[in-house]
């Protein structure tokens, strides 16, 4: 809970971030390229000390994308918000005829689970009986409080952040993480503390990356193709605000982009001095 507490102690002191300026600093290449070895990627991060950003790749910031998985944090505060799950300990029990197991998935994914696990293992089934149960109309209504993207939740839909309609830019996942971290969303602090202790990633001395991954394919249901992936999230440093960050990739297969994901978005915060080095 110490992740928690830190959080928590900037939601309570913490200024709004400052206005962006006209653009954000570009991140030099500097074996940024050699590093994404024929990948696509943007990345988009805040620093709520003094307000300024930072991007690879900034003319796509604004770029729509489906958030995938990373949904899920914005999901796991309306599923507490809404009394669809009571905490973290909140068990599902994944009905069979209902939510048969795919091929691909994972055997974590074949258990009932509660809404702690079932974030931190990215489990889809869970999330669509949430879905299901939150609805559109409220859906609707808690992302645009939230500036959450196009806010766009069909009525019946349990996919809506998989396969669409919604989408968010890597600068939108950004600018979410920075309002969320600065106390500006309209949930609880209980829920919020429950989203910083779930998405708890690593700690390095006294800094701590959260986040959540996601990912899909590009081309339609082909999971042997092509896949697009996130990891968004943000880092709790020492003494100092913390930073907002979202990356987008895209590459040639799930496996070119997995464990990817996070080597990259920490290469970039070491970049911009959000993240300390190796050793």
């Amino acid at each position: 809970m110490k992740a928690a507490a830190l959080a928590l102690v900037w939601l309570l002191v913490t200024p709004a971030a400052a206005a962006e300026p006209a653009g954000p600093e570009v991140i030099a290449d500097a074996g940024v390229t050699a590093e994404l070895d024929g990948r696509d990627a943007i990345f988009y991060a805040i620093d709520l000390e003094d307000g300024r950003r930072f991007a690879w790749a900034p003319e796509r910031a604004g770029e729509l994308h489906a958030p995938y998985s990373t949904f899920k944090m914005p999901n796991l505060l309306i599923a507490l918000e809404t009394g669809v799950a009571d905490s973290l300990d909140h068990v599902r029990q994944r009905d069979p005829a209902r939510r048969p197991a795919q091929p691909w998935w994972s055997e974590a994914w074949r258990e009932d689970q509660s809404l702690a696990q079932a974030f931190r293992r990215s489990t889809v089934w869970y999330f669509q009986d949430v879905a299901l149960e939150v609805g559109g109309p409220r859906y609707r209504e808690m992302l645009r409080a939230f500036g959450y993207g196009n806010a766009m939740a069909p009525d019946g839909s349990d996919v809506f952040w998989l396969a669409g309609p919604l989408a968010i830019s890597p600068r939108g996942q950004a600018e979410f993480i920075a309002r969320l971290v600065q106390g500006e969303l309209p949930v609880r602090p209980a829920h919020v503390a429950a989203l910083v202790e779930a998405s708890l990633l690593e700690e390095r001395g006294d800094y701590r990356l959260h986040g959540k991954t996601g990912s899909g394919p590009t081309e339609g249901g082909n999971m042997d193709g092509p896949f697009a992936g996130w990891l968004v999230g943000w880092v709790d440093r020492p003494d100092a605000p913390p930073v907002a960050y979202a990356l987008y990739v895209r590459g040639p297969s799930f496996e070119s982009i997995a464990a990817f994901r996070g080597e990259m978005a920490r290469s970039f915060l070491r970049r911009i001095g959000a993240w300390p080095g190796e050793g």
